[in-house]
C-alpha cells in the first residue's frame, strides 16, 4: 500500500519541478529576447516573442510588462526599419506600428495596474513612443495655435429675415 503512496507523490514532485523548469524557460526566453532587443537586434527578439506569446499568462505581473514593452517596443523601431506598402494589408509599416500601439498599451496598462515592472527610462520611452503612434489613429498634425485660441469664433450665419416686401 505504501507503493502507490511513494509513486503518486515522486510524480507529483515530479511535475511541479517540470512546471518550475518551464516557468524559467519562459523567463530565460524573455531574457534572451531583452537581450536582442538591447543589441538592436530587432528580428531575433521579435521571434522569441511571438515564440513566449502562447505562454504570456505563465508570467508575474511584472515579467508580463517586460514582455509587453519589449514586444511593443521591438515592433515600433521595426517600424523604422521598413518602408510603407501599397495599402493596409501588405504594408509591413503599419502592421509594426499597429502592433506595437497594441504591446505598449498593455504595457502601460499593467504598469499602471501594479507597478514595478518597467524602469522610469522604459516608462518615458514607452509614452514617447505611444505619443508617436497614436498619431497613425488620432492625427496631430494640425494642433491649435497661440494666435487661434486667442481669436474670435466666426459668427454664426444670419438667417435671411422673411420679408412681406418683395425682392426688388
Amino acid at each position: 500500500m505504501r507503493r502507490p503512496a511513494i509513486l503518486v507523490t515522486s510524480l507529483l514532485a515530479l511535475g511541479i519541478a517540470a512546471i518550475a523548469a518551464s516557468c524559467a524557460t519562459y523567463r530565460n526566453d524573455l531574457e534572451r529576447a531583452r537581450a536582442h532587443y538591447d543589441k538592436n537586434e530587432f528580428e531575433p527578439a521579435l521571434a522569441l516573442c511571438r515564440v513566449l506569446e502562447p505562454d504570456i499568462d505563465s508570467f508575474s505581473s511584472a515579467e508580463y510588462a517586460q514582455y509587453a514593452y519589449t514586444r511593443g517596443m521591438t515592433d515600433y523601431r521595426l517600424s523604422s526599419l521598413v518602408s510603407a506598402g501599397s495599402s493596409a494589408v501588405t504594408d509591413p509599416k503599419a502592421a509594426y506600428r499597429s502592433n506595437a500601439r497594441h504591446w505598449l498599451a498593455v504595457a502601460r496598462a499593467v504598469e499602471n495596474a501594479t507597478p514595478g515592472g518597467l524602469s522610469a527610462d522604459e516608462k518615458t520611452r514607452l509614452e514617447e513612443a505611444l505619443t508617436d503612434l497614436s498619431r497613425d489613429v488620432y492625427g496631430g498634425g494640425d494642433t491649435a495655435t497661440d494666435a487661434d485660441a486667442g481669436a474670435p469664433a466666426p459668427a454664426p450665419a444670419a438667417k435671411a429675415a422673411k420679408s412681406d416686401k418683395p425682392d426688388q
